[in-house]
């Protein structure tokens, strides 16, 4: 289930906080029962908002790889690509490259340079 991806970081990153899911609650405003929904990936995750206070709230800064990490994994949770991946036009004009490389489809060795390429330049 897709939206496991973002419930087992939100869990994680909760707990080495040490911040029980009362607690949490309490800080965010978000209610328990929906956050026990988000972590064990039974509803797809909240607002862009609300993760983005969840994210303070779990001290994670923006511009970390920790906060983009949090970020893409609520975006992919929700069946989306992540904001970022959606702003670069040069990666977007790529993906439907990696997404037959995803189903098996053989690349040329143009496009797998191409592709090697972008994700080096986005790392």
């Amino acid at each position: 289930m897709a939206t496991k991806i973002f419930g087992d970081m939100l869990k994680e990153l909760r707990l080495k906080r040490e911040l029980t899911l009362r607690k949490f609650c309490l800080i965010t405003g978000v209610d328990p029962g929906n956050l026990s929904r988000w972590e064990r990936g039974v509803s797809a995750p909240p607002s862009d908002e609300l993760i983005e206070r969840m994210a303070a709230t779990l001290g994670l800064e923006q511009g970390t790889d920790e906060f983009d990490d949090f970020l893409t994994a609520a975006a992919l949770s929700k069946g989306r690509l992540p904001k970022k991946t959606l702003e670069n036009e040069q990666l977007m004009a790529k993906l439907p490259v990696f997404f037959r490389t995803m189903d098996g489809r053989k690349l040329t060795e143009e496009q797998l340079d191409a592709l090697l390429e972008i994700i080096k330049e986005n790392l």
